[in-house]
Parts: structure tokens; sequence; C-alpha cells
């Protein structure tokens, strides 16, 4: 099977961005962004999109996934007007953060969100007191230890609780509508997908037996993207929960909400070596980025970022590399093999478009990464990017 391609930058689309912007450099493509939202409603079908913000909250990205007829992911009073600023409908929303802070549900009021999750008994009583009248889902916990990042080890009703839970919301008079999961980030195999929704239709039917008829389920997120050393069938995985969801919800309103695989191919960084040295016989390289910057997903991802050097050298070394701070903290990889760098090479690293500059910050003075939309300046580079696979 060939292999999905994915947006990359040449050498020579690399040294003509870093020399007209400087480094670090931070390269959107939207149309890498469009591309991953058909593939999901190329294969997925009956599933509304919600794209979970938080993954890169870039105002290009939002606004091309609104264009698309997104509807979108939002966990706080922040989110929710960003995107109300922006002209997107509260209607388009789902309010996914389980546990809500009061400015977020007053955030919901005003904008008009009425799309919520909740996991536990105090939530429905939050929910209850500012909005009567919400539609809520019940997240439900779904371990999966084979997850990237495992998000249920914070997140979820457990099975034995979950009916209860729900009966609950809608004795407070709540539109106590379905069910959501997430099996977790990155997740390269259909089997946690069918088991949640196993789970799920035993409790379609138990909830059903007790009056209550569902009629939503929120298969969450954890599309994977390319990633070093590990393999995956995108299309098959997709078609294969397509086909469960046709034979066990036929009738059922299907939500998504993928933020990674929306977002993580669609950005590359263009970083520059500011610094070498020597320390314990092996080289360190300084780039003018770091774990407060872009590779913050080095810390809240724990993403291994792929470095592509231009440099052409039979020789490898394994190197560590840090970033520019203060901060002995502020380094990204130990022994990463690597040609041997000088001061001003640069670095290329691609798929770092998710958890990556959303969580960066401007610690020790560093301003964070410069944007450039790739559709807007691939003139200045001359020449389409590569695609990798």
């Amino acid at each position: 099977m060939k292999k999905e391609k994915y947006f990359q930058l040449s050498q020579a689309a690399v040294e003509k961005l870093a020399a007209e912007f400087g480094t670090p450099l931070l390269v959107l493509s939207l149309k890498e962004v469009k591309k991953s939202y058909n593939v999901l409603r190329k294969y997925l079908p009956r599933v509304k999109v919600h794209y979970a913000i938080k993954a890169n909250p870039h105002p290009e990205i939002l606004r091309v996934m609104a264009e698309l007829g997104s509807c979108f992911d939002v966990a706080s009073d922040g989110e929710i007007h960003t995107l109300h600023d922006m002209g997107v409908a509260g209607s388009r929303m789902i309010y996914a953060n389980p546990v809500k802070l009061g400015v977020g549900l007053e955030a919901c009021r005003q904008c008009g969100v009425s799309k919520m999750t909740f996991d536990s008994a105090s939530e429905i009583e939050k929910i209850k007191n500012k909005l009567p009248h919400a539609t809520v889902l019940l997240r439900l916990r779904i371990d999966n230890s084979s997850a990237h990042v495992d998000l249920n080890k914070k997140f979820g009703a457990s099975r034995e609780n979950a009916l209860e839970l729900m009966l609950k919301a809608k004795e407070a008079g709540l539109d106590m509508a379905g069910i959501a999961f997430h099996v977790g980030s990155q997740t390269v195999s259909s089997d946690p997908y069918l088991y949640a929704m196993d789970i799920a239709r035993e409790l379609f039917e138990e909830a059903a037996a007790a009056g209550l008829h569902l009629r939503i389920l929120d298969i969450g997120g954890g599309f994977p993207i390319p990633e070093p050393k590990v393999k995956f069938n995108l299309p098959e995985m997709l078609k294969q929960i397509a086909a469960r969801l046709d034979e066990d919800f036929p009738e059922t309103e299907i939500w998504a909400e993928p933020g990674r695989y929306i977002c993580g191919t669609a950005v590359n960084l263009i970083t520059s070596v500011v610094g070498v040295t020597e320390r314990g016989g092996q080289p360190w390289y300084f780039l003018d980025e770091g774990l407060y910057g872009t590779f913050s997903g080095v810390l809240f991802d724990q993403w291994d970022f792929k470095l592509i050097s231009f440099r052409e050298s039979d020789e490898k070394v394994a190197a560590t590399f840090a970033g520019p701070s203060c901060d002995s903290l502020d380094i990204m990889f130990r022994g990463r093999m690597t040609a041997p760098l000088e001061v001003g090479d640069l670095l290329l690293v691609p798929s770092c478009g998710a958890y990556t500059s959303a969580s960066a910050t401007t610690f020790n003075g560093f301003s964070k990464a410069r944007f450039v939309v790739w559709e807007k300046v691939q003139d200045i580079a001359g020449e389409q990017p590569t695609l990798a696979k």
C-alpha cells in the first residue's frame, strides 16, 4: 500500500524562507489542513467533525476549518470567546472539558453553547445551575495503554457508574443525549475504538431499557499522524470504524473531536544552530528554539520530533540538542544521531503542528516563533514543497 504523503519543505525552500524571515520560523500549510479534514470526511462520512482547537488554535487554521463547515471542540472560556469573536455560532461548539470552570459555563451562556460533556455528579449540578436545558453527553472512560497519551487517566466515568449518572442528568432536567469517549491520542489501530463502541452499544441498550433514549455518540479523536518508527494503515483503520458505526449505530448522530490529525502534519519548523560545544565527549548543539517554544511538545506531548539536517556527511555523531534559554531543563534530545553541525546550520522539523506552538511560552524573554502561511510565501521559496512519506 502506498504511504500517505504529508507536507515537508525542501532544502531550497528552507534556505530561502530562513533568509527572508529569520528563524525560528513555523511554516503552516492550509492545504494540508484541508487535506486532513477531507480524509476524515471521505472515510467517516457520517461523522460530524469537531476540531479540538487546543492542538493548535492558530487563527488561520480556525478560519479554514470554519469555512470547511467543521464544528469545534472547546475546553475553556478563552476558546469559546475566540471562536465567537470570529463569527462561529455556539451551535457549532461542544464544551468538551468534563470539569468546567464557572467562567466557562458563563461563556457558554453568553455565546450560545449548549452542548457539553460531563463525567461526574458534581458536573450535573454545575451545568443545571447555569444552563438548565443543556444537551449533555456522558464522557466514558476507556482504558487504552497503547495510546501515545492516555487521556483516560484523568477523565471519564466508569462503565459501572455510567447509567446511574445518565439517569441523574435526565432527572436534573438536562437533555441527556448520548455518550462520548476518547481512546487516547495517536492511536494506531481501530481496536480501541471498536472496544469502546461495544461498551457504548451496551449502554445505549441499558439506557433504552431504563426509559432513556440516547441519540448521539461522540467517538473523540486520537487519529494518528506519521511519527518515527510507527506504522499504521489509516484508511483501513477508518473503514473499520465506519463499518462498526453503520452496524451498531445506524440511526445515531456521530461526532468526533480530532485535533492532532487535523493540524499535526500542517506545520514545519525551521530552526538554526546558534551554539556548538563539547561536553563529556559528546557534541552539543544549541538551537534558537527550545522546550519553552515549539519543542514544548517534547515535555507536554512526549513527542519524538524528527530533525532533518542538510549537511552531507558519511560521519554520524551522537549529539545533544538544547534550546536557547538559561534553564538547564531546556534540553530536547540526548544521543541523537546527526551529521556534525556548525553554527548557522539550518534544521527542518516536519509534522510539528500539534501541541507545540500551542503550549509555547515567552520564558526568559524569548519571543515565540513567527508563523508564515506556506500558500502566501511559496513564491518566495520559489517552488512547491516536497511530499514526504
